[in-house]
């Protein structure tokens, strides 16, 4: 994944179009009718996420830290109990 070195303050929840429409990447996609998550990889190592229906909407930045011990835990089974 690229990263990608935005021109302006970057914090959680700022308008996802802020960061531009380029460099967003769907890491995986399902059978859920394209509801998907998109990631960007930043110039300094935070990621952003947002919903690809909703590409102006809110995006959340994550450090490399964070999104590593979420995706493990998800790996691990540690948020099964969402799906039931």
């Amino acid at each position: 994944m690229d990263r990608i070195k935005p021109r302006i303050p970057v914090y959680n929840g700022m308008p996802a179009r802020e960061l531009g429409s380029e460099g967003w990447h769907k890491p995986w996609s399902g059978g859920n009718g394209g509801n998907c998550l998109e990631a960007m990889k930043l110039a300094d190592g935070r990621i952003a996420v947002r919903q690809s229906t909703d590409p102006d909407g809110p995006a959340l930045i994550y450090t490399s830290d964070e999104m590593t011990a979420f995706i493990e835990g998800a790996k691990a089974g540690a948020a099964d109990f969402l799906l039931s």
